[in-house]
């Protein structure tokens, strides 16, 4: 094949790839690795394509597949009316969730799907978190971002300011609130305090916004109760985020309505699967279970997977008071120890749970799945199961590593099941693996509480082979409906994952240079098994924990959408949720979806009208509601985290350098997951320069150098609860080959905080300014703070219910 039509065949595969979106000359050049002097050879080779049909060019020198006209190619910034997401309507209006970022800036979420919507500080105003809004587009970006403002509030938001109380001078108040945008407090005037008492956490409600300098003014709704009780805390985060605490009436008497049990009428028309060795796995401590599995292996090699997933639908018709609950929250909440179910307990925890030994109506995806891991044949049937037993991850580990007799013993007739699980396993992860997905394979932490609600420690979660078990099936089931669904041509909701931003990934490799490692041009077009590759070679030694999460960090956020796209974080093309329709109301949608097509017939003009209409609004809000309950857990286990810490200071601690920064360094603490800064300032022994190139704080004088990674011996110095921030001082830093030793003032104080507290407790000490101290837990830009679905599947495994995308 000659130079020419090697180029051509070239752009062909770049233009067919199913994440392409339409783009210029230049772009294709990246796509294709062609280098500055073969520009011509390249718009020849376009053009050729373009006159024999291959492909087409649309407006603004864009090229697509041939046949795909309708796929609208991003505007150029000269004309903000014409924008690349479907999301705009009329002069490039769109109306969506607001999402108020710490910082000042905000974006818009259309509610008809489409790219999110930059709103900038200056433009948020006084506008609040979680408002629905009308914005216009006013300018897109080179690379096709979005940037507008806002026209009106649609419908302000459910949730609360809610801060400590302080009493000001003449009757006067002032509400410190858990919130950055209003750092310098909210003026409560007399009379307008609501019998709060200083040192009260108390729900505000805003009368004038912050403006021209001036605090922010509000009146105090609610007394939430003394800061320092674990109550007040989750009482606090949960009006703050403007979560459901309890279901309405209307929404108790229809979940009141429901069957104890099974009816026999129920049963017709449905596979029964009650005499087969079904089981259900999850952590010790659920209550709820919604997804049961079994593996064959055939007469011919191949395996059989059934997936079992509880027939929600069967008992939340839509429309319907549950329903439209469900939409209002989208998702369960679950903190330490406490949990917001999306559906009320008779339902998730009765007679929808598969619960062992008892009839349960089920969804069922039927796999057949070769030896190299693809699923070759699969059906999905309506069905009936009995779960044959409820097991945990910790007995079937221990079943399948022999690490305890006594239990193999009592399930010995499920063991050689689960051994052929653990075989299955094994050949879709190497599946996995060879298409590039992504596996962020970090310790998971768990917060461990007293009685009282306060937190005691924190403990590392590891994966064993029964929550890896778990993961696979449950991403081989999502993946086969979601590929059913779109065969079908029928109106869906997917879970997608776009591209890391370019300028993260640049980020990201400027850090792991320091390391030894790099990244391969051009980020626009790297693969997930490139990343996966990187993270491949950091295994087992000292900079895996820090690379790792740092990655994690640089990715977007996964969402939902009614249009199929790619998650790049599993290297797939067509991916849904399917497998939790208890605590997650997506998959209930697709449940329905699934449920209509079992029951033949084409849709309907007007059925497919409806749908289209209402699944970019459901997307939308499952999003926006997902994303909320992620705010809200991260926030109170850092509250909680903090508060475990204030009782340390001057306590000593070994961490590694996560973080260098012109401000000075972001530390971890290895014990305890929690994260701190060093101020630059703070370090006397000599005068540090940052030099951003290589990414340390170098000493001026000495030559010492602090550089990411690096172990460190830190003192707990500073904490404040109302910044979630902790100030640590550093003792001393450890870095191979490097200049190291003692910062001898700072061991000084961390001695004389010893004896503050042998004395009398803890010192609580203010701090110093607004510095760049790092708040716990909210590194990042708040908008791409769980970055695609491995942070979601590592929340569900430490509330209980293993890794389940």
């Amino acid at each position: 094949m000659d130079e020419s039509r090697r180029l051509k065949q070239s752009l062909i595969d770049a233009i067919r790839r199913p994440d392409y979106e339409p783009a210029g000359v230049a772009e294709l050049m990246k796509l294709v690795k062609a280098g500055k002097s073969r520009r011509g050879a390249v718009k020849n080779a376009l053009r050729e394509l373009t006159e024999t049909g291959a492909i087409v060019r649309l407006p603004h020198q864009r090229f697509a597949p041939a046949g795909d006209r309708s796929r609208r190619s991003p505007a150029p910034p000269s004309d903000p009316k014409r924008h690349s997401t479907a999301a705009a309507g009329r002069d490039g209006v769109v109306s969506g969730l607001l999402q108020v970022n710490p910082k000042g800036f905000g974006f818009v979420v259309p509610a008809t799907g489409g790219r999110d919507l930059f709103i900038a500080p200056r433009d948020v105003g006084d506008r609040r978190d979680g408002d629905r809004v009308e914005a216009r587009v006013t300018r897109t970006q080179p690379d096709g971002r979005l940037q507008g403002e806002i026209l009106r509030v649609i419908e302000k938001s459910r949730r609360r300011i809610v801060g400590v109380y302080r009493a000001a001078r003449g009757g006067d108040g002032v509400v410190e609130a858990w919130d950055r945008r209003f750092e310098g407090g909210i003026d409560i005037p007399a009379g307008n305090a609501d019998g709060a008492t200083a040192g009260l956490v108390v729900g505000v409600e805003l009368v004038n916004g912050p403006e021209d300098g001036r605090r922010a003014v509000g009146r105090v709704v609610e007394v939430l109760g003394p800061a320092d009780a674990p109550e007040t805390e989750l009482r606090a985060v949960i009006r703050k985020y403007g979560l459901r605490e309890q279901f309405s009436p209307d929404v108790l008497d229809q979940a009141a309505k429901a069957p104890d049990r099974v009816a026999e009428a129920d049963l017709e028309g449905r596979e029964d699967f009650r005499a087969l060795p079904i089981v259900t796995i999850d952590g010790e401590t659920a209550r709820d279970f919604d997804d049961a599995i079994l593996v064959r292996r055939k007469a011919d090699g191949d395996h059989e997977l059934q997936v079992h997933i509880a027939d929600v639908a069967h008992y939340v018709p839509p429309a319907t008071p549950l329903d439209r609950e469900a939409l209002e929250r989208a998702t369960s909440v679950y903190f330490p120890g406490f949990s917001l179910p999306m559906l009320p307990h008779r339902l998730s925890n009765g007679i929808c749970s598969l619960n062992p030994g008892v009839d349960r109506l089920v969804l069922s995806c039927l796999m057949t799945i070769d030896a190299r891991g693809e699923v070759t044949g699969h059906r999905l049937v309506e069905g009936v199961i009995k779960s044959a037993a409820r097991m945990t991850y910790t007995d079937v580990a221990a079943i399948l590593t022999g690490g305890d007799p006594a239990v193999a013993a009592r399930h010995r007739d499920l063991v050689p099941h689960f051994r052929v699980m653990e075989e299955l396993c094994g050949i879709l992860n190497a599946q996995r693996r060879r298409r590039g997905s992504i596996d962020f394979d970090l310790p998971e932490p768990e917060v461990i509480l007293a009685a009282t609600g306060e937190m005691t420690g924190i403990l590392a979660l590891e994966r064993n082979i029964a929550h890896r078990i778990i993961e696979e099936f449950m991403l081989a089931a999502n993946e086969t409906v979601a590929r059913h669904l779109f065969d079908a041509r029928v109106p869906s909701l997917y879970r997608v994952h776009e591209r890391p931003d370019p300028r993260r990934l640049e980020d990201f490799d400027a850090t792991a240079q320091a390391f030894g490692y790099h990244l391969p041009r051009p980020f626009t077009s790297i693969e997930p098994r490139t990343l996966q590759a990187l993270l491949e070679r950091t295994r087992g030694r000292p900079e895996e924990r820090f690379l790792s999460t740092l990655m994690l960090r640089s990715m977007k956020q996964a969402r939902y959408s009614e249009k199929r796209d790619i998650h790049f974080g599993l290297a797939s093309s067509c991916y849904t949720h399917f497998t939790s329709p208890i605590r997650r109301y997506p998959d209930l949608v697709v449940h329905r979806l699934v449920k209509r097509l079992l029951r033949g017939g084409a849709l309907a003009p007007r059925e497919r009208g409806m749908l289209e209409e209402s699944l970019p609004e459901a997307a939308a809000r499952s999003s926006f509601r997902e994303r909320a309950a992620d705010a809200a857990e991260n926030e109170l286990i850092a509250r909680k985290k903090i508060a475990f810490m204030a009782a340390r200071v001057g306590e000593e601690f070994e961490g590694f350098v996560g973080g260098v920064e012109p401000s000075g360094l972001t530390v971890e603490l290895r014990e305890f997951f929690v994260e701190g800064t060093v101020p630059i300032e703070s370090l006397t022994d000599d005068r540090y320069r940052f030099i951003e190139r290589r990414r340390i704080l170098q000493g001026e004088r000495r030559g010492r150098v602090l550089a990411l990674g690096d172990a460190v011996r830190v003192c707990v110095d500073k904490v404040d609860a109302a910044r979630l921030e902790i100030e640590l001082a550093l003792l001393e830093s450890r870095a191979g080959a490097r200049p190291t030793g003692l910062f001898p003032k700072a061991k000084a104080k961390a001695a004389a905080g010893r004896r503050d507290r042998e004395r009398g407790g803890p010192r609580h000490g203010a701090p110093r300014g607004a510095r760049g101290v790092a708040r716990e837990g909210a590194r990042g830009d708040g908008r791409e703070g769980a970055r695609g679905d491995g942070r979601r599947r590592g929340k569900a495994r430490r509330r209980g219910r293993g890794r389940r995308s």
